[in-house]
């Protein structure tokens, strides 16, 4: 068994595309998926199913959500390795000077194509800091990621794919929680 970790795209915010944690867990269990668990109410999902293509999993879930729930949502699917990737390569993470409450990373669906970050700069708030992967982009925001620019719908029509953010302490949870199955 592969232990995936699903994050879904704008689920129970500001009182759209509600979702109950157990209706989404049912959901996952009726792809016939095991030790399904959720993680607080935006659409984290952790779950275990033999070895799949992790695009074709994200269209199976987003498929189904939209057949039960009506719901159009993009849904990013990762290996627990990439997640583990992903946090360990955080550039952030282990500098005194950055408040961890404050770091952010935006998950993309697809590795965007060739992008000039200087087209982004313009963009950041005063301290903001940024840091593009070919899996995430990893955000440094001290005045609160509420305030910036860099959202999700600015990631998404710069870098042509998917995207969905968590702060630290959810994506490190996420990873605690695979690691426990």
């Amino acid at each position: 068994m592969t232990t995936y970790i699903s994050i879904l795209r704008g689920i129970n915010v500001s009182g759209q595309n509600k979702i109950k944690m157990v209706a989404l867990k049912e959901l996952y269990e009726d792809l016939h998926f095991t030790n399904v668990q959720t993680y607080i109410q935006s659409g984290n999902v952790i779950f275990q199913c033999d070895k799949a293509d992790q695009k074709d999993l994200a269209l199976r879930i987003s498929q189904l959500l939209q057949k039960k729930f009506g719901f159009d949502i993009p849904v990013i699917v990762l290996e627990i390795a990439e997640l583990k990737s992903i946090i360990g390569s955080n550039p952030y993470q282990n500098d005194p000077s950055k408040d961890i409450s404050h770091l952010h990373v935006s998950f993309l669906a697809i590795v965007p194509g060739p992008i000039d970050i200087i087209t982004i700069d313009p963009y950041k708030s005063q301290n903001e800091e940024l840091t593009l992967t070919e899996k995430a982009v990893y955000l440094y925001c001290p005045n609160g990621y509420g305030k910036t620019k860099l959202t999700n719908n600015f990631f998404e029509k710069k870098l042509k794919t998917a995207v969905t953010t968590r702060n630290w302490k959810t994506t490190t949870e996420l990873l605690n929680i695979a690691d426990k199955l």
